[in-house]
């Protein structure tokens, strides 16, 4: 186990129910995500994978448990999740791009509304950060004129501009044509080469085997199995798990 200082987000006896109880979406999860690390979690759809990713910034509200971000539980009612939330950057399916703003207005909103950075500097920050994504030329543009891996690399950068401690991904390629899901999978691996801890919901399995340092398997709201990718891909212990990639490999 590590220590805790080496833990950036950690997750015990995590449950979610809806419906008086009738509906368990997350059952007794418990998750360690180390500074630097990638986890890539995985399973079949309504599984929980989306619904614990979210519970991690509190996007969804835990019916019992606790997530502790940087020492905080988040989910103590007297915390201000806002504050924290500013170094969880989170990336969506659906991009969530403000369509009336351009798209250097996009990654400099946030940075400038909150009081991260200066004007200046926020702008000097999206500069550098669509230099580094190829897409400088389209600063000035509206969301409207970029094809859907240009959005979506737009909404990473967007949420890196606050300069956060980690990256939740939910799912990110999941809406984007195929031939676009690979410039946002080659972007997302340049941020875990930079050493950016990140935690993606992913159904992308090759990516999840080159990229990930663990991999976690869920199914009907439970974590069933966690390893590296070569236990989880090559030497899977828990039969559902078997079973699942039997069916997507």
């Amino acid at each position: 186990m590590a220590t805790d200082d080496k833990i950036l987000i950690r997750v015990e006896h995590l449950t979610k129910v809806y419906g008086n109880g009738s509906i368990v979406a997350l059952s007794d999860c418990n998750l360690a995500v180390e500074r630097g690390e990638v986890v890539a979690v995985i399973g079949p759809s309504g599984s929980g994978k989306s619904t614990l990713l979210r519970s991690l910034n509190l996007l969804e509200t835990p019916t019992s448990g606790a997530v502790y971000f940087e020492g905080t539980n988040l989910a103590d009612k007297n915390v201000n999740i806002d504050l924290h939330r500013r170094r969880m950057g989170m990336v969506f399916q659906h991009f969530n791009l403000f369509p009336h703003k351009t798209v250097k207005q996009n990654i400099t909103m946030a940075p400038v509304k909150l009081k991260v950075l200066p004007a200046a500097q926020a702008n000097r920050r999206a500069e550098e950060l669509l230099a580094r994504i190829g897409l400088s030329d389209k600063a000035n543009e509206y969301p409207a004129m970029l094809s859907g891996g240009q959005k979506q690399r737009i909404a990473i950068v967007r949420a890196l501009a606050m300069n956060p401690d980690v990256m939740l991904f939910d799912e990110p390629t999941s809406a984007l044509d195929p031939e676009m899901v690979g410039e946002v999978l080659d972007l997302m691996k340049s941020l875990a080469q930079a050493g950016m801890t990140m935690v993606i919901v992913t159904h992308e399995m090759g990516f999840a085997r080159e990229v990930a340092s663990r991999v976690v398997f869920m199914a009907d709201g439970a974590i069933l199995e966690e390893g590296t990718p070569a236990e989880i891909f090559d030497h899977p212990k828990d039969p559902r798990l078997q079973d699942f990639l039997s069916k997507v490999l």
